[in-house]
């Protein structure tokens, strides 16, 4: 039975208005970014804003359904919902199911919006390891049963996901799933070599397939080949640089104008920082900041394990993907596509992350307050 620690109408604020900043801040940088572009492919400037201001209105509807659903429903269906997810994923790969874009197939074509399975699969994930964790807690640091179920259920996800073909999103889940598995307790030493047999494959991969070779060299040095597989990542430099302290003003961006592609999606955060500077960019990381402090916070509050896993996946894969997106648009990872949290036009990404902060309220308004030291004494006396 869950405790009754906070009262039910608890929000959560200092996520919540977090959240609703992010929102905000995305939805003026999604029309900035994108409103050139929309006129020109169909004579709309506001095109993808109307269609990210309905994600924005569904993801919020989402939230608030989940923050009035006790979370231990999940753990109910967590085969369920792993199971769905792996099926979406191989349905992908099936001729006719998967829409193609950009050589991958990761896609599908729901009437007039698309849908990314691998969006869903990271929060069935969670939900998996979060109920399969807390299951098998006693027995986490031995290799039958901490180890080897969810390094199996992990490598299934990440080969689907590699044959999309989707390298970073692979890893991505990897990293993540190391980190889970670190905190529920798994055998430090399986960590590290498991993390030497992902590495040389992973360094295979890139090695044999041109354009993530191409990718890896623009990392290391964009400026050889400034028209070619350097071109992005320079144009990502310019608006950073243009941007300055305070930036050029919203609206005023030059590299939205047909020079750096992806400008609404996995590159906003360049258009942000060209129009509203290092301020701008510095008030977007506090306010990310903020929301996975909170995450973990609740993580570490919550009334029962499944509760503290399931929150500390969430918050990470939010985490993760912020620095990911992040350090890949300043130049300090190699160029993945991944959308950044809360502000990339993007439904899947947009509705799926407004659900996991509606699970992390829903946690939140259940967990145990921790006393203050006044009661901590009291109690001690009571004694």
């Amino acid at each position: 039975m869950v405790p009754r620690g906070k009262p039910l109408h608890n929000y959560e604020p200092i996520m919540l208005i977090s959240v609703f900043l992010l929102l905000g801040i995305g939805l003026v940088a999604v029309y900035s970014a994108s409103s050139v572009l929309a006129e020109q492919r169909f004579g709309d400037h506001y095109y993808y804003l109307k269609r990210q201001g309905i994600f924005c209105l569904f993801g919020l509807l989402v939230m608030i359904l989940a923050n009035n659903i006790n979370y231990l429903f999940y753990r109910t269906l967590a085969y369920f919902f792993l199971g769905s997810s792996l099926i979406l994923l191989a349905l992908l790969l099936v001729p006719g199911f998967g829409v193609k874009v950009g050589g991958a197939q990761r896609w599908f074509r729901l009437g007039f919006i698309s849908m990314q399975p691998s969006e869903v699969a990271k929060l069935s994930l969670a939900i998996f390891v979060a109920y399969s964790m807390s299951k098998n807690a006693e027995s986490m640091g031995t290799f039958s049963h901490g180890f080897l179920p969810h390094l199996a259920v992990a490598a299934i996800f990440m080969t689907l996901i590699l044959l999309q073909p989707d390298l970073g999103t692979a890893i991505i889940i990897g990293v993540w799933m190391l980190i889970l598995l670190f905190i529920g307790g798994v055998n430090v030493a399986q960590l590290f070599l498991l993390l030497g047999l992902i590495t040389p494959v992973v360094f295979y991969l890139i090695s044999h397939t041109a354009y993530r070779l191409n990718r890896w060299w623009a990392f290391l040095n964009p400026w050889e080949d400034p028209q070619g597989f350097g071109f992005q990542i320079i144009h990502s430099f310019l608006a950073f640089g243009s941007g300055g302290l305070l930036g050029v003003g919203i609206g005023n961006s030059k590299q939205k104008l047909f020079y750096l592609p992806e400008s609404h999606t996995d590159f906003i955060l360049a258009i942000i920082a060209e129009e509203i500077g290092f301020i701008g960019v510095s008030v977007l990381l506090i306010l990310f900041a903020v929301v996975v402090a909170r995450g973990i916070k609740i993580a570490l509050d919550a009334p029962e394990l499944f509760g503290a896993y399931l929150a500390m996946g969430i918050s990470c894969m939010l985490g993760l993907q912020v620095l990911v997106n992040m350090g890949v648009v300043m130049a300090l990872l190699p160029t993945k596509g991944l959308t950044l949290p809360f502000i990339s036009y993007g439904g899947s990404s947009l509705v799926v992350s407004l659900l996991g902060v509606g699970i992390l309220m829903n946690i939140s308004k259940r967990s145990r307050p921790r006393p203050c030291v006044g009661q901590t004494v009291r109690m001690v006396g009571a004694k």
